[in-house]
């Protein structure tokens, strides 16, 4: 009994230390508007690597190419060239251990909070029974029981964040990606969802790749910052990791000294690549 409970232990470290996810050397190329017209490289030879229950945001100019790479990390395009890895397996057509979080709404407008949330898991052929008492379950730890059979016109910007939020952690995904999820909040409401957020992948240690523009919100959630550079031809210009305690609560801890020393750090680079777009637009 020993020896399988020793297998078992060593079984369990073995998959902790397998990355979630591999992106090596990945290259986005797409057409022209017109057969005269050249591709367009969205990004360049990137490589890069999260660990299993890792939190990593992605910074960097407008339209460099973040959800691009997420976008191959979930399956949804094929990159030109490179390989993309799954818990060390090649990844060919959709991501099934990823959950997806989009910037706008992907609500149903039909349907209730209840019925939104339990959706995923009746695609993946679970019960009716089962798939809504998850979805209550869910719903319920996001703060929204009081609210599940109404519809999202009926919900605030920041009940149906915590709707979308509950239908992606509901199917119980391995990694999570995050593509600007809270940019159309206020900053009230941008905060609390930043941190329930965090009091809910402190829970399980989900991969997280977070994709977001607002360097403040990135070291706020992160273990690492990776910066991309300006497009075209994206690639990462600069890894930082995040050494701020946890658990964390957002507001307070950019009030602290570390917080504006990597801050200041990081934003050096950053600031780099977002002149280069900004000088590239105006010659365009």
């Amino acid at each position: 009994m020993f020896a399988q409970y020793a297998a078992k232990l060593m079984a369990a470290a073995a998959e902790a230390e397998r990355p979630a996810l591999l992106l090596s050397r990945i290259t986005c190329a797409f057409p022209g508007h017109t057969p005269e017209a050249p591709h367009y490289v969205a990004v360049s030879d990137t490589s890069l690597e999260i660990k299993n229950g890792e939190f990593v945001a992605l910074v960097g100019p407008t339209g460099c190419g973040k959800s691009t790479l997420l976008n191959v990390a979930a399956g949804l395009i094929a990159p030109t060239s490179g390989d993309v890895k799954v818990f060390e397996k090649p990844l060919w057509g959709l991501n099934r251990d990823a959950a997806y979080m989009f910037q706008a709404d992907a609500l149903l407008p039909w349907k209730s909070a209840l019925n939104n949330v339990a959706l995923g898991m009746l695609f993946r052929g679970e019960s009716e029974r089962k798939a809504k008492k998850t979805a209550r379950d869910w719903l319920q730890r996001v703060g929204l029981s009081a609210h599940v059979e109404r519809y999202p016109h009926q919900l605030s910007g920041g009940m149906k964040k915590r709707v979308a939020l509950a239908q992606i952690l509901a199917l119980n995904p391995k990694i999570l990606l995050m593509d600007e999820p809270f940019s159309a909040l206020d900053i009230q409401t941008r905060e609390l969802m930043e941190n329930e957020l965090l009091a809910l992948w402190a829970e399980n240690k989900k991969s997280v790749i977070f994709v977001t523009h607002d360097l403040e919100e990135a070291i706020s959630l992160a273990d690492r910052v990776v910066v991309l550079s300006a497009g075209p031809g994206c690639h990462p210009v600069g890894e930082f990791t995040i050494d701020l305690p946890r658990p964390r609560d957002v507001a307070e801890i950019r009030m602290t000294p570390r917080f504006v020393e990597l801050h200041s750090l990081i934003w050096q680079t950053l600031k780099a690549e977002v002149m280069k777009a900004h000088d590239a637009h105006k010659l365009a």
